[in-house]
């Protein structure tokens, strides 16, 4: 097995999800999801959609009313 190979995939991959503020984002997510109401699956499913986007999925605020 080519270890420097299989690093240097990981590496990439981390840089096309964003890098270390991505993963800090993720992390930051995860926890309030965990932190957060509701049952163990749906907090599971919550998490998983969370994970596939790469950073914290923030929704975009309401549009300011005049």
């Amino acid at each position: 097995m080519n270890w420097k190979a299989l690093a240097d995939k990981g590496k990439q991959a981390f840089q096309q999800r964003g890098g270390s503020k991505a993963a800090k984002e993720d992390a930051e997510e995860l926890r309030n999801i965990a932190q957060g109401q509701g049952s163990v699956t749906d907090k599971a499913k919550e998490a998983a959609a969370a994970i596939r986007e790469p950073g914290a999925h923030h929704p975009d605020p309401p549009a300011a009313q005049p």
